[in-house]
């Protein structure tokens, strides 16, 4: 196997609807696709594309499983904002020599890393 790109990163979610709010509205994500029954959504961000869907039992949402790192610029007004929107912050600021950054979840519970490389 020769492996080449990432083709997207997929999420599971148990309501399309309040996902597109917290994706689409709160993330600020562009939104690129819907399927014509609504249950999945494509969003670009930067080169890659984010997909949440509601695909059955064979896609559910977990707190305890794969989490997308989404690169910002402006972490700290990044965190702000969302902190005053009601988002859930999991893991607080942590700085690393490398990188800045926060874990935060979805409405289903699923993880999200909000990230800044530093220069």
């Amino acid at each position: 196997m020769s492996i080449t790109n990432i083709a997207f990163t997929g999420i599971p979610v148990t309501d399309v609807s309040k996902a597109k709010v917290f994706y689409g509205e709160l993330l600020q994500a562009e939104p690129i696709f819907e399927s014509p029954d609504g249950q999945l959504v494509e969003y670009r961000i930067g080169g890659g594309i984010l997909t949440i869907g509601n695909l059955g039992d064979a896609f559910k949402p977990s707190s305890q499983g794969t989490f997308v790192a989404l690169e910002v610029d402006e972490f700290d007004n990044e965190m702000e904002r969302l902190s005053k929107l009601g988002v859930k912050i999991l893991i607080p600021r942590v700085e690393l020599p490398t990188s800045v950054f926060s874990i935060i979840a979805d409405q289903d519970g699923n993880k999200i890393m909000i990230h800044r490389a530093n220069s």
